[in-house]
């Protein structure tokens, strides 16, 4: 079965960008959300195998919620995050990290660290 991913970032290029190293993975795209308000309801929808989440979202708001509301659920995630790990909320430091930018070669290993 194929891994279907969310993804929980605001800056659209960069969804877009995601989007298509999804598809080339073969992997599916399980929608993308821009905010914390946006990804909790496709969570409870369900459907979701991972999950790739921007730490830093609009206006300040972080992702911790949303990441709170996967591993309730059993779901890995890995954090995207441009800095060194530092804005990354301390029980969450272990989960795994995608440094941007991003490359396919870097996606295609953090998902498939997740498995």
């Amino acid at each position: 079965m194929t891994m279907r991913v969310l993804l929980v970032e605001d800056e659209p290029l960069i969804a877009m960008m995601l989007e298509d190293f999804l598809d080339a993975l073969d992997k599916r795209h399980a929608g993308t959300a821009d905010s914390v308000a946006a990804a909790l309801p496709m969570i409870a929808a369900g459907g979701i195998d991972a999950a790739i989440l921007d730490v830093n979202l609009r206006a300040g708001e972080k992702s911790f919620a949303v990441a709170d509301a996967l591993a309730a659920k059993g779901i890995p995630f890995v954090f995207a995050t441009g800095g060194g790990g530092d804005e990354i909320a301390a029980e969450y430091r272990d989960r795994p990290r995608l440094s941007k930018p991003f490359t396919m070669d870097g996606v295609e290993k953090a998902l498939a660290d997740l498995t």
